[in-house]
């Protein structure tokens, strides 16, 4: 994914939507890749991405969302 940065990763699919809800509300373009196994959910991680000019932006909304649950 040219000019897009990873910001987050988890194994959690509800936590990585809720985030990228909270980028897109900021105004900030994300994109969740599901690499999670569809026959063993268990194995994989969900990343979100956001263009390289955001990233800075993002990762501090990211830290200041995980810091107040």
């Amino acid at each position: 994914m040219e000019n897009w940065t990873k910001v987050y990763e988890t194994d959690d699919l509800q936590n990585a939507e809720l985030l990228k809800s909270v980028l897109l509300n900021e105004g900030i373009e994300a994109v969740t890749l599901n690499q999670k196994d569809s026959s063993y959910v268990v194995y994989g991680t969900i990343s979100i991405y956001v263009p390289n000019e955001m990233a800075e932006q993002a990762n501090n909304i990211i830290k200041s969302q995980l810091s107040s649950e």
